[in-house]
C-alpha cells in the first residue's frame, strides 16, 4: 500500500480481487477474446462504481456474489466468452407497471 493513500474496506478489497480475478481468467482465453472480456468486464466495473451507492450494502454484495458466478463460468474451458445484455431504463420502468 502506497503510504497516505486511503485504506481499502473488506468490501473494497474483495471488488478489487475480482476485478482482477476477472483480468486472469481472460488471459486463458484468445487474445481477440480476452480483448473483448477486459473491455466488458472494465465497462461494467466502472458502470456500477458510478451508479450504485457506496452505502448500498446489500446490492454491492449481490453483485459480487452474480460476478462471482460469473467468474466461475469464464474460468470454464468450454467457456469461450462474455456477452453482456443492456437493458433500457424505459423497458424497466414498463416491467415494474
Amino acid at each position: 500500500m502506497v503510504p497516505g493513500s486511503p485504506r481499502l474496506s473488506g468490501l473494497q478489497k474483495q471488488i478489487f480481487a475480482l476485478y482482477r480475478e476477472f483480468l486472469r481468467a481472460a488471459h486463458l482465453k484468445t487474445s481477440e477474446e480476452r480483448i473483448r472480456i477486459e473491455s466488458i468486464v472494465s465497462a461494467e466495473f466502472r458502470q456500477n462504481a458510478k451508479a450504485i451507492d457506496r452505502k448500498n450494502f446489500l446490492h454491492i454484495e449481490h453483485l459480487l456474489r452474480m460476478g462471482k458466478k460469473q467468474l466461475e463460468q469464464l474460468k470454464s474451458p468450454a467457456t469461450v466468452g462474455l456477452s453482456t445484455l443492456k437493458v433500457s431504463a424505459k423497458i424497466r420502468n414498463n416491467q415494474q407497471n
